[in-house]
């Protein structure tokens, strides 16, 4: 085995490490956790494999507009799994989702490709990963600001109505909701950066690492990703909330509940 290298026999070999928590969650009588353990690393396996052999293709083809069609792809299958997961009709809003999204991350992304420079501008091997990055944060943040948003205004309708009632604006009776909801969705990303380097080293850095870079580039290029990151969540979940309320809620301030379905767990 060559040193610092894992390949598909290495790889393989290490799927028996799934034994001991599958064995523990057996001897518990969670089958069902058991079950779901299995089918989502069967998953992982199976989409990363898939994903692995087309982003090979668009290395090779760095074509702007293959990029372009892959990114839209990236945005919309997460944006369909963000109102799925939080529980929003996607018939009312998806498109409010899908606009903020692209432009959370988009500008994000812009910015960063400004800063790495890649010649061309639109190079593969930067833009798909920097945006998968983005988007996979970006997807919880958004679940659970929308979650919380609606099913707290849901549960609290009369409150709403009262503030609403004693002469509040439509923002005005919607923003402790807003807080809320924001307080909730962004509070992990900004854990992880007051803990970032001392309790944990992050996947990317990491990996630089292992692939031999200088610590101090990886930790450059992991700042950088974490400042994108915390930034298009912010962006995102804001667009989302406002931009929503214009749908959500009618010219009387009354709340659309066909908006509202059950969140899928």
């Amino acid at each position: 085995m060559n040193e610092g290298g894992v390949g598909l026999i290495q790889l393989s070999l290490f799927y028996g490490i799934l034994i001991l928590p599958l064995a523990l969650l057996w001897w518990l009588g969670l089958r069902q956790l058991v079950h779901g353990l299995i089918v989502g690393v069967a998953r992982m396996t199976l989409q990363l494999g898939l994903i692995g052999i087309y982003l090979k293709f668009l290395f090779d083809q760095d074509s702007l507009w293959l990029n372009v069609f892959w990114l839209l792809v990236m945005v919309t299958v997460a944006n369909l799994h963000i109102l799925t997961r939080a529980g929003i009709s996607k018939r009312h809003l998806f498109w409010v989702s899908q606009f903020s999204l692209l432009a959370g991350v988009g500008i994000v992304l812009f910015g960063m490709i400004l800063v790495v420079q890649p010649e061309p501008w639109y190079q593969t091997r930067y833009l798909i990963p920097l945006a998968g990055m983005l988007l996979g944060n970006c997807l919880t943040g958004n679940i659970l600001v929308l979650e919380r948003f609606y099913s707290a205004v849901g549960e609290r309708y009369e409150q709403f109505m009262g503030d609403l009632l004693l002469g509040a604006s439509l923002y005005e009776a919607l923003q402790p909701f807003i807080r809320n909801a924001l307080q909730a969705a962004l509070s992990p990303i900004v854990a992880t950066l007051t803990t970032l380097g001392v309790v944990a080293l992050p996947g990317m850095m990491t990996g630089q690492i292992l692939g031999g870079a200088e610590p101090v580039e990886a930790v450059i290029y992991q700042i950088m990703i974490m400042l994108g990151i915390a930034s298009s969540m912010v962006i995102c979940a804001v667009l989302n909330i406002v931009l929503s309320i214009r749908i959500a809620f009618d010219g009387y301030g009354l709340l659309n509940r066909s908006v509202m379905l059950s969140p899928e767990r």
